[in-house]
């Protein structure tokens, strides 16, 4: 059944009909799906982005769809599908050992004691990077954009893997305050923390790995990017700043985050990457970082390149009742969604 606008009123309030802003497509007719993974059983401070996509779809309602950039791509069809009530169970169930695992190494304890508990939740978040290969991969081949929105950092892996296949080489513009390039953390091989060195390690077809707004990182992560300059441009906030401090613009230091970038491009949003008064609850929250329209310039820019963008993520969002975080969460979706359309 194809959705008729006919009798929809883009001037009128949000409709509360469980669709991204009240939105009266299906996901048949939507050329862009918003597929939500409640998924957080790796965080290491802060919970509750595991609610994040409950709270998005919330917030959502309040929006309005006139976008000066894109005023009419909202047309082209965007729906958010039902989070799995399944998922987020097993998220709260492995969330509490993986709590447990945490607490013992923060004391000092030995991992060898806790070493089946780590093997079993590294089991499921295997399991989970699955589950998301699954679905991103059928809903691909049906030709359609995809924004995950997680759940915290380590839920699109399976994503990156299921467009590897699909489009070959790429690169990933990783926005984030941290860079997430952990040989493991905690003892967690598929942790939020460790997303982007499973990435680079694993899938070839990322041929490029630029991250933007970074204020928070190890010294092997620093090591790391060092021993890789040919994929890896790393643009730490205090860099960003200080070129602004000496009055060089946004829009130039855009256009270098941009000239690394491959044709077909990935957008990788952790909504931390942003100041904190924008995303309060966010799990690990960083002073410092980009304002929204800041973070909103840079990724029109690199559409206005003539890049493409194949896909995207919007992860680490608190949950309920958090409703400026998921206010800001919301509208970030809806930018997103609209550069998928318009790529």
């Amino acid at each position: 059944m194809k959705t008729s606008l006919h009798d929809y009123d883009p001037n009128g309030p949000g409709v509360k009909n469980g669709h991204f802003m009240g939105l009266p497509f299906l996901e048949d007719d939507a050329n862009c799906i918003l597929f939500p993974v409640p998924w957080e059983v790796t965080t290491s401070y802060g919970a509750g982005t595991a609610d994040g996509p409950f709270n998005i779809l919330e917030a959502s309602y309040q929006l309005d769809l006139h976008d000066p950039s894109f005023p009419d791509t909202w047309k082209k069809g965007i729906f958010m599908m039902p989070p799995d009530p399944d998922i987020k169970k097993k998220s709260d169930h492995h969330r509490s050992r993986a709590e447990a695992v945490i607490d013992h190494l923060e004391a000092g304890k030995d991992p060898a004691e806790i070493k089946e508990q780590i093997q079993k939740i590294n089991e499921a978040t295997r399991n989970l990077n699955q589950y998301v290969y699954q679905k991103t991969t059928s809903i691909l081949k049906k030709n359609k954009k995809l924004l995950l929105i997680g759940g915290d950092h380590s839920t699109p892996y399976g994503y990156y893997q299921a467009l590897a296949e699909k489009e070959g080489r790429f690169g990933i513009l990783h926005l984030d305050a941290h860079c997430d390039l952990r040989d493991a953390y905690e003892g967690f091989r598929d942790s939020h923390a460790s997303i982007m060195y499973n990435v680079m390690e694993n899938i070839p077809e990322v041929e490029k790995l630029v991250q933007v707004g970074i204020r928070d990182l190890c010294p092997a992560e620093n090591q790391y990017i060092n021993a890789h300059p040919q994929k890896i441009r790393s643009h730490h906030m205090s860099t960003i700043s200080r070129s602004r401090f000496q009055g060089n613009s946004w829009a130039d230091y855009c256009d270098e985050i941009i000239d690394f970038l491959p044709q077909k491009v990935y957008l990788s949003f952790d909504i931390d990457v942003l100041d904190p008064y924008l995303c309060p609850h966010t799990g690990t929250p960083v002073p410092g970082g980009l304002a929204y329209q800041e973070a909103m310039f840079l990724i029109e820019k690199v559409l206005r390149s003539g890049r493409t963008f194949i896909g995207a993520d919007l992860v680490e969002v608190a949950g309920t009742p958090h409703e400026w975080d998921g206010n800001v969460g919301a509208r970030i979706a809806y930018k997103i969604a609209l550069l998928l359309l318009e790529s």
